[in-house]
């Protein structure tokens, strides 16, 4: 019986190679060569296993194959082969060093994965860090500009107690803005002049219409020598002032903001939708933010009290000369307020003009200062406090033509009780305030141009009565004024 029991994977029992032990030389039967597996019939050069042997191979198959040279068989099975005297170093998987490769014998494709691997996590390290650096960086300055304007919580506080007596907005999407140039001498503005108490009055009033479409922008200056009625205000020290007829900037100095608010909507019936004031740095600050704004003078400028000293001719001013230039009045034209308001205008639309052609707006690394010289000198009502509420207001007007952003003076003429005042000319006045309100369009041409339309218009009605014959279409109404898109030096 126990002659007959056969190993299942090898020839039968032999006293020297018990079932179950595998010969020496099968070492390689279960793993052969990188790349061969067993059974293959592959057989290594030089190998004395070579002999191609393949699992399942009977005892009696193996002593049918012939011995080699010089060696004998014994009871018909192969011998055992002569130990090598210089073996060969174990093959990678070999039985006697399962599963070890050296560096040599490793797949150079895994190497570059594994680097490449490295690589792909550390870029996405990096990356991961620029982006949390540089959202830090962003927020940090949102924050710092953000910070920078102040908010106007008491003028918002007296417009809602007076609520009732305000007009009511007649086109929701349009935008009316006052834009205030405080004249204080209190802290960094003491230079321009004596600091009497810390006591204001408005130096410029602008009201900025913003059509619904935002196709167009339409700036009025109020003169502060225009005689007007104020109504009763609340003071500082919570004080009612009486309701009286003076002089329009008088108005910031008794009731600050809210009371200039409500003194221009009860004159023009238009709804006052924000407010901004600015004091002198900031207009400063912002013309050096943009380098410089240019314009020509026909004649030089020497003018002590602005602190201005100017030659004649093409130049670029920086923030401090900008500033002389806008406020001067002794030594320039009639010397009159209107004058300098004419001046103001132009000068603030060839300062939009250099913003809108030098690409500032769409420029967030020049936009910036603009931004940080603007915020630090602006008060604000509540609703144009934050930077993403003045990013709104300014992304709404980017894209109006430099043509369209008009400037203009409301029709004014001297005080006929003292000439040294202004007063609204009326129904001129009127029909202004009547389009600004219903949001209806205005066209601005310069003073001689104004004048030599009106002396035809005049001719024509005297000398020609036929060419009343068919009716028009309500013309645009056209006023003395500038508009952006204007060159300085070719006037």
């Amino acid at each position: 019986m126990d002659a007959d029991v056969t190993d299942s994977a090898g020839p039968p029992s032999d006293p020297d190679h018990p079932a179950g032990e595998k010969p020496q030389g099968r070492s390689q039967e279960e793993s052969g060569p990188e790349g061969v597996t067993p059974g293959d019939g592959a057989a290594e050069d030089g190998s004395p296993q070579g002999d191609a042997r393949r699992e399942g191979t009977s005892a009696a198959e193996d002593a049918q194959e012939p011995p080699e040279s010089g060696e004998s068989g014994e009871s018909g099975a192969a011998p055992d082969p002569a130990p090598d005297p210089d073996p060969a170093p174990a093959k990678a998987g070999s039985e006697g060093s399962p599963g070890v490769q050296t560096w040599a014998d490793r797949p150079k494709d895994g190497i570059v994965a594994a680097r490449k691997s490295h690589w792909l996590r550390w870029t996405a390290l990096a990356a991961s860090f620029l982006v949390l650096v540089a959202a830090g960086a962003g927020w940090w300055l949102y924050k710092k500009l953000d910070g920078n304007i102040t908010t106007d919580t008491s003028a918002a506080a007296e417009l809602k107690a007076y609520e009732k007596e305000r007009p009511t907005p007649v086109v929701m999407d349009a935008q009316n803005i006052l834009l205030i140039g405080s004249d204080s001498r209190a802290g960094d503005n003491s230079e321009y002049g004596r600091d009497d108490g810390g006591s204001q009055r408005s130096d410029t009033t602008i009201l900025l219409h913003l059509a619904a479409d935002r196709k167009s922008a339409t700036a009025v200056s109020l003169p502060r020598d225009l005689m007007v009625e104020i109504p009763s205000c609340r003071t500082e020290d919570d004080k009612e002032t009486r309701e009286q007829f003076t002089q329009f900037n008088t108005a910031f100095e008794l009731g600050g903001t809210a009371c200039t608010i409500r003194t221009v909507e009860r004159m023009t019936g238009i709804r006052i939708d924000h407010h901004m004031v600015v004091d002198f740095n900031g207009f400063k600050d912002m013309v050096d933010a943009v380098d410089g704004v240019e314009i020509c003078l026909k004649e030089p400028i020497d003018d002590k009290d602005a602190h201005l000293e100017l030659p004649a001719g093409r130049q670029t001013l920086n923030g401090e000369e900008a500033l002389g230039y806008v406020r001067a009045r002794k030594t320039l034209g009639n010397g009159s307020d209107t004058e300098r308001m004419e001046r103001q205008q132009q000068f603030l639309g060839a300062l939009v003009n250099k913003m809108q052609s030098n690409g500032v707006l769409l420029n967030p690394t020049r936009l910036y200062p603009v931004l940080d010289a603007a915020t630090k000198s602006l008060t604000t009502d509540p609703g144009l406090d934050s930077l993403r509420d003045l990013y709104d207001l300014v992304r709404g007007m980017r894209n109006v033509p430099t043509e369209q952003v008009q400037f203009l003076t409301v029709p004014r003429q001297p005080y006929r009780n003292n000439a040294n005042r202004d007063e609204l000319v009326e129904p001129d006045a009127g029909d202004l305030f009547k389009q600004l309100r219903e949001d209806r369009p205005v066209a601005v041409v310069p003073a001689d141009e104004l004048k030599e339309a009106q002396q035809d218009q005049e001719g024509k009605q005297d000398g020609k009565p036929d060419d009343t014959g068919s009716e028009s279409p309500t013309p645009t109404p056209t006023y003395s004024g500038s508009s952006a898109a204007d060159d300085l030096c070719k006037q």
